[in-house]
């Protein structure tokens, strides 16, 4: 994807602002990695600021959907490992034990939760390869767009590591054990329209019309009821690790929540009084 709202956005003295760009048009917030000659890949800095992003969009009233994408050929070639240690991490040769894992849990990890856990609706808009980290951060959002010349994979193996980033949670309950185990086992790649048919992907668009179709689905969230939007996310995501009890306690207790928002009283007269709903996302 070449164009978006985040191009124009005005440019702060922060170098990082430059390689994730954002904007809010229409009350959506896009996110955009700009690293395109890295194909992407995510800095400890650029993951931090996509962070901070989704942390915002979930407390600004104006935001009431994100959209994730990204400029050049690759949507994301996962963790940059080229860039040397995080900062303030520790240098070759001075790692001990607890390093590794407290490097996933405070990069990766969080990420994914940050996309997990935003009170928004997030769409990714997939406009290349998604590779590691990066085919996580795209499953991780709420819906998922492909342009058909994306691909995703599952690259971990290749370089005889464990899958992070949540891959082992996400992709089972995403496409069933055996399915992701093929795709972590062998790290081949996945097409735009297999990833489709595993259900992995929501919808695959020709590339020239991958913006125009997120615009869309995020415009038409941003017109629904937020926070009814917000619990719904919340149920489903909770709705694989818990039991039936939990589930439907979790479920009325929500319906009890929602019913206190503008939101759900307009939706109720709306239908009783026979006119389209006009929702303002509280």
């Amino acid at each position: 994807m070449t164009s978006s709202p985040e191009t124009s956005a005005a440019k702060s003295a922060d170098p990082v602002d430059s390689l994730v760009l954002h904007a809010t048009d229409n009350h959506v917030a896009w996110i955009t990695l700009n690293r395109p000659e890295a194909l992407n890949a995510i800095t400890p800095d650029q993951r931090e600021r996509l962070i901070q992003h989704l942390s915002h969009a979930s407390c600004d009233p104006g935001v009431r959907a994100v959209v994730i994408t990204a400029t050049g050929r690759g949507f994301c070639a996962g963790a940059d490992l080229r860039g040397g240690p995080p900062t303030g991490g520790p240098q070759a040769g001075e790692r001990v034990a607890g390093d590794v894992a407290r490097m996933i849990r405070l990069g990766a990890q969080r990420l994914i939760g940050a996309v997990l856990d935003c009170e928004k609706p997030v769409i990714a808009a997939v406009n290349g390869t998604a590779a590691g980290l990066g085919a996580h951060l795209a499953l991780a959002c709420d819906l998922v767009l492909a342009a058909d010349s994306a691909k995703f994979i599952e690259v971990f193996v290749r370089r005889g590591l464990v899958p992070d980033g949540g891959g082992a949670y996400l992709l089972p309950r995403l496409i069933g054990p055996q399915r992701a185990k093929e795709l972590m086992f062998f790290g081949d790649a996945l097409t735009a329209a297999d990833a489709a048919r595993l259900g992995l992907v929501n919808r695959v668009v020709p590339a020239d019309d991958l913006e125009k179709t997120a615009r869309d689905w995020a415009e038409r969230l941003a017109t629904g009821p937020t926070r009814a939007l917000a619990l719904t996310k919340q149920l489903v995501n909770a709705s694989l690790d818990t039991d039936r009890t939990t589930a439907f306690a979790a479920e009325a207790a929500a319906q009890e929540i929602n019913m206190t928002t503008t939101d759900a009283n307009e939706g109720v007269a709306a239908f009783t009084e026979r006119r389209t709903s006009h929702y303002r996302g509280r």
